[in-house]
């Protein structure tokens, strides 16, 4: 039953368009001269709004080479900026590096000047020593005092 009511909706349908012209609905206008000046006026407002546009763009794009020559000025000048800034990073670990160097260099110096009189007199006690011990040891020889007591103390 459902298909049936279908198909006599689509015959119906189709019975009602071919039957009933479309031209029915129309209107015929006439094309009247002052719809012609219309048409003249909207050609030339478009126009004119064309060439507006073209305007705007070429003034666009002219600010914008101008904004891209300013910001590649800024780019350079911050570049130029971290150079200076490099450079005189560069300079500064140089000169630090080289004052630690000339700091251990005068520490080193310092040291040997310092120890070079006590390693003198160390030399001299040392020698005074060898010279006593060689005297105590000629005593020992002729006394026998002198060789026990150096026994004792472990000279001999």
């Amino acid at each position: 039953m459902k298909i049936i009511k279908i198909w006599i909706f689509i015959i119906l349908s189709i019975s009602i368009n071919i039957f009933i012209p479309y031209s029915s609905f129309a209107k015929n206008m006439p094309f009247t001269q002052e719809d012609r000046d219309r048409i003249i006026a909207i050609q030339e407002d478009q126009k004119s709004l064309q060439k507006q546009i073209d305007e705007f763009k070429i003034d666009t794009n002219r600010q914008i080479d101008i904004l891209t020559e300013n910001i590649n000025k800024r780019f350079e000048n911050v570049d130029r900026q971290f150079n200076d800034i490099k450079t005189f990073m560069l300079w500064g670990f140089g000169v630090l590096f080289s004052m630690m160097v000339s700091l251990a260099g005068f520490v080193l110096w310092d040291r040997r000047n310092a120890l070079a009189p006590a390693i003198r007199r160390a030399d001299d006690i040392e020698e005074r020593e060898k010279k006593l011990e060689a005297v105590l040891r000629e005593l020992a020889g002729k006394d026998a005092n002198v060789a026990e007591a150096l026994r004792h103390a472990g000279i001999l």
